[in-house]
């Protein structure tokens, strides 16, 4: 680290000049070719997939998608008046470009409903969404509604609207990055000193989108990692630069000179930052280990975006230092004078009043965390659909009129695929339509070539309602299998319900597996780093418990509704995703505080000084950086898509109930209470692990519990 940090200040402006051109270039690059992200949500084997690919088989237009066009007319669809609105704005969605056909409820059976007041058009177009060009659906959607007005309401539903509608993420990263600086500010007394995290922030996810774009061409990404990665880019990017320059700027005020405190800085955080940025790699890239589709691609892209934020932190941060060193020195002694406060005095009357009644502390904020945490053992995993859509969509306007008119099973209908002789299908329908919960059962379609007949089944309940899934159960366990069983056909049931119950159960059933395997590998880098049993256990079990908590709060707000919130399930993808990154991030500030309490312990073996010490010297430079991040989550919040409100809520908690929780009350109880038994290893261990030290001394082995280390050469 040493020698890197004296290369990058002797080559400073070339060092800037790179970043420059490379992000540029990869920007550029990104957005002359355009990324090729698309949804993939498929999983072989599972009777939903079955039943897809079935479709594109017997229907070469099944690969392209559909929308509909919902008009609905309280007086009566068939008035003269509104009949030529309703026919002439069809005509004219016809003559959008990649529209090959759209039908006509007037004529299509079954079209309008039982009063005349509500019916749908479908518009196939010619390829998938993620193959249209940006202005087709759009275009759709105006063409269409410019025929409504008086009685007459025109809206539109299916998930390339819903996209068209939901995408991005609003004014979420200009909100996040305007906070961000605000705090900054407040803790540094200086524009340039805040605008460094964030300039290096702003560089390596600038960058890392413009990577992505380009291999979305060669690997499957889904469409929403863009604002993700923003979402974790600036967050952890603002993060990693600020833990280097809080401990340059501690460095200055404490005497040393801007070369030995950027030499100093990037030694000890740049460490910290070098392994958490590891174990947050770690997490992520356990995500392929999955094999769920487009959460793939998501790790992948997230996992790049932390490793370039890392590298800009370790690399741009220390160039810009140099540059801007005089007049950051300035500013930072200005500041100190104005405050006027011995630096930490705050933080160790803190640890000094927790040290006093360390089990009460514990107790606390364990039970708080216990409290946060138990609404997650009732969540209802799933993929949502337009009926959790604000309802000022036209997506969610044409999901409720279609319930309102065809019921609310419409919305969601299962599809039945029966691998047998037609007479059997007959008896199929009759079985179907005598089962509980279905409200209707249209009439088989035969699907030349593939042997098989398709049957359409709508529910009496809404696809997100739990009865729906039940139903799907109930089919796949009860129902079909005796038929199969006599008729000796095979029989698969999907649709858009059943490959979200499919989902849901392909992640419960991984989910076990990933958890271990990113604790597992987590819990023995830090064995390494901090040459001690009881740290890596306690960080491990501290950590799955604050996204637990973190958890229980979705649910409570999305499943249940909780501030307005649309009622529904939890997005499938979230829980893994929070688990990942939280868990990462977690042990950004895991690693910050404890490698300054093992530093401290290493200089002078008392443990209740090294709690103090470290909880003075990190918990300020903490805080600001989870306030950070909070408010960097927590903007995504006014993003328009439900997953996106999901992470920014979840990541949000849990960086709040980890930096105030656990690392503010529960890290020192623990460790006040472990005193030099936080800091054991048995010996043939530590004999063979290799050394991975945080702090400068990196050819020293820590000395036996309770006795003070000898003297310790310089790095």
């Amino acid at each position: 680290m040493v020698r890197l940090t004296t290369w990058l200040q002797r080559n400073r402006w070339w060092v800037v000049g790179l970043w420059l051109a490379v992000a540029l270039i990869l920007i550029g690059a990104g957005q002359l070719v355009g990324p090729a992200y698309r949804n993939d949500i498929s999983l072989p084997g599972t009777q939903s997939q079955k039943v897809l690919d079935f479709l594109e088989v017997a229907d070469s237009r099944a690969a392209g998608e559909a929308i509909s066009i919902v008009v609905a007319d309280p007086m009566g669809l068939a008035r003269p008046a509104s009949r030529e609105r309703v026919e002439a704005a069809l005509g004219r969605v016809r003559d959008v470009p990649n529209v090959v056909a759209v039908t006509d409820p007037y004529v299509t059976p079954g079209a309008v409903s039982a009063n005349g007041a509500i019916g749908y058009a479908t518009v196939q177009l010619d390829r998938p969404a993620v193959d249209l060009p940006a202005e087709t659906v759009p275009a759709v959607i105006t063409t269409a509604r410019a025929a409504a007005g008086g009685s007459l309401q025109i809206e539109l539903g299916g998930d390339a609207v819903r996209s068209a509608e939901g995408g991005g993420g609003g004014p979420a990263e200009g909100v996040g990055l305007l906070a961000a600086m605000v705090i900054l500010v407040l803790m540094f007394g200086s524009v340039l000193a805040a605008g460094l995290p964030v300039i290096t922030a702003i560089f390596a996810v600038g960058s890392t989108l413009g990577v992505v774009s380009l291999i979305s061409h060669l690997v499957t990404v889904p469409d929403y990692v863009a604002p993700l990665m923003v979402l974790v880019g600036l967050g952890v990017g603002i993060d990693y630069a600020l833990l280097i320059f809080a401990r340059f700027r501690s460095e200055l005020l404490d005497g040393a000179d801007r070369d030995a405190a950027t030499r100093t800085a990037l030694n000890t955080a740049g460490r910290s930052v070098l392994s958490a940025g590891a174990i947050v790699m770690i997490a992520l890239l356990g995500l392929l280990t999955l094999g769920l589709g487009s959460l793939q691609g998501i790790a992948l892209g997230v996992a790049l975006t932390v490793l370039v934020t890392m590298v800009a932190s370790l690399t741009l941060l220390p160039a810009l230092l140099n540059i801007f060193g005089r007049r950051l020195e300035r500013s930072i002694r200005r500041h100190a004078e104005r405050v006027r406060t011995e630096p930490g005095r705050r933080w160790r009357w803190w640890a000094a009043f927790v040290g006093a009644r360390p089990w009460s502390a514990a107790a606390i904020g364990l039970i708080a965390l216990g409290v946060l945490a138990i609404p997650v053992l009732g969540m209802r995993l799933g993929i949502a659909d337009a009926g959790t859509d604000p309802p000022s969509f036209t997506s969610r306007a044409a999901y409720d009129l279609l319930a309102k008119g065809f019921g609310a099973g419409v919305n969601g209908p299962l599809v039945v695929v029966a691998q047998t002789d037609p007479a059997t299908v007959d008896h199929v329908v009759d079985v179907l339509r005598a089962t509980g919960g279905v409200n209707s059962v249209a009439e088989p379609q035969s699907l030349p070539g593939a042997g098989a007949s398709l049957v359409f089944v709508l529910p009496t309940t809404g696809p997100q309602d739990p009865a729906t899934g039940d139903l799907v159960d109930r089919l796949r366990r009860e129902v079909l299998p005796p038929l199969a069983h006599r008729s000796g056909g095979t029989y698969l049931v999907g649709g858009s319900v059943a490959a979200a119950i499919d989902f849901s159960a392909a992640v419960r059933a991984r989910l076990p597996w990933f958890v271990l395997g990113v604790v597992g590998l987590s819990a023995l880098l830090l064995m390494v780093v901090f040459r001690s049993i009881a740290v890596p256990v306690k960080a491990a079990a501290l950590n799955v418990l604050s996204i637990s908590a973190a958890l229980g709060v979705v649910t409570v707000v999305f499943q249940h509704g909780l501030f307005g919130a649309q009622p529904g399930p939890v997005e499938a993808f979230v829980p893994v995703m929070i688990f990942a990154i939280v868990f990462g991030l977690s042990m950004d500030y895991e690693v910050f505080l404890v490698s300054r309490m093992h530093e401290e312990w290493r200089r002078n073996g008392d443990p209740v000084r090294a709690v103090q010490e470290g909880l003075a010297r990190t918990g300020g430079v903490i805080t600001a950086a989870a306030a950070i991040m909070i408010v960097v989550f927590a903007a995504f919040l006014l993003s328009p898509g439900r997953m996106l409100q999901q992470f920014g809520l979840g990541l949000a908690v849990a960086v709040f109930v980890d930096a105030v929780v656990i690392r503010c009350l529960v890290v020192p109880a623990v460790m006040l209470l472990l005193g030099s038994h936080a800091w054991w290893l048995p010996s043939w261990l530590d004999r063979r692990l290799p050394i991975v030290a945080l702090e400068p001394a990196t050819n020293n082995r820590d000395p036996l519990p309770g006795h003070p280390p000898a003297s310790l050469p310089e790095a």
